[in-house]
């Protein structure tokens, strides 16, 4: 399982996802070709993030499905998932969020 740093803001993110890149790219050559090509990202500690730290989840929600991988985003913070929701991104991330009448009035 990797982990999200405890900031994500527009002046950390492009190391960030520097570095998110590379662990991503190294968790997917060491799972394989396992079954459930899933990999986990803890967002628990996630308590300080703005709109880029939404960019850098979509940067790593592309390159998981290019791969043919699932990205599964774990523990995010309440805020997070709300500034996802306001983007109209909260379904991308989040299954649950198909069921909510905000995502199904974006389907309409």
């Amino acid at each position: 399982m990797l982990k999200l740093p405890a900031r994500l803001r527009m002046d950390n993110v492009p190391q960030v996802w520097a570095q998110l890149e590379d662990a991503l790219r190294a968790e997917m050559v060491q799972v394989g070709n396992a079954a459930g090509r899933s990999v986990s990202l803890d967002a628990s500690g996630l308590n300080d993030f703005d709109s880029a730290a939404l960019s850098l989840l979509l940067s790593a929600l592309r390159m998981c499905g290019q791969n043919g991988w699932q990205l599964d985003l774990l523990q995010p913070p309440g805020q997070l998932r709300e500034l996802a929701r306001v983007y109209g991104l909260e379904s991308l991330f989040w299954a649950d969020a198909a069921a909510t009448p905000a995502a199904a009035d974006l389907a309409a």
